[in-house]
């Protein structure tokens, strides 16, 4: 304090990604685009707004985990819904709150599987065979596998058979699917997560809840380094 008066608050440095999230949402509402219409091809919104296509990459995942857009594999970026106040505080809003998130899952994920590996059955193993199959071929394809993630981690949840745990999963679901956009938007962490799946689903299979649990955590950890979106330095 100087005179008996506070200092004013730290400076926010602002990355080049989120300007560009910036640009884009202000586009987005000059242009009167609606829910549901395509933004332009990657490689043109890049070139038109001066950037690279990694730093393009990387406002268009930030925009997707605060729910502005979602990037479809074959059908490009669509308008989830409009934009509305400043998109760099809502990304470090997530920011902020991904230690907690993390935290929350890997208490009750790594809990789920073990219950799992005690408490599944033919169709429960079968079900999460199939998502992982269904994962394989969205990555193998060139996707993401967000939707064969998250219908994995639904399956092992089910085998738990614990209607508790999967309320309060259902509960922290939208803020599990802003780390999970994020993790999987990095290079190469499809592949590592699907290598991450079948060590949990081998546990599983094997009867083995120390085992499961032990994978779980370790992929819960894999998650949880999703610096993809910082707000520091």
């Amino acid at each position: 304090m100087a005179d008996g008066r506070p200092l004013p608050p730290k400076v926010t440095r602002t990355r080049l990604y989120e300007q560009v999230a910036e640009q884009i949402t202000e586009w987005i509402t000059a242009t009167g685009l609606a829910v549901g219409d395509r933004l332009p091809p990657e490689r043109e919104l890049a070139q038109q707004l001066g950037v690279s296509r990694a730093t393009l990459s990387q406002a268009l995942v930030a925009l997707e985990v605060v729910g502005v857009v979602t990037v479809r594999h074959g059908d490009g970026t669509v308008l989830t819904r409009p934009t509305e106040g400043t998109i760099a505080q809502a990304i470090r809003a997530h920011a902020d709150r991904l230690p907690e998130i993390i935290e929350t899952r890997d208490a009750l994920e790594t809990k789920i599987a073990a219950l799992a590996a005690e408490r599944r059955t033919d169709t429960d193993l079968a079900e999460i065979e199939a998502a992982i199959a269904a994962m394989e071929t969205d990555v193998a394809a060139g996707g993401r596998g967000v939707e064969g993630d998250e219908r994995f981690h639904a399956a092992v949840t089910a085998a738990s058979h614990s209607a508790l745990l999967a309320r309060l999963m259902l509960e922290i679901g939208p803020l599990v699917r802003e780390t999970r956009l994020e993790s999987l938007s990095q290079p190469e962490r499809p592949h590592a997560s699907l290598a991450g799946h079948r060590r949990i689903a081998d546990a599983i299979a094997a009867g083995d809840p120390a085992a499961a649990a032990a994978a779980m955590h370790a992929h819960i950890g894999l998650v949880s380094d999703v610096a993809l979106i910082r707000t520091d330095g």
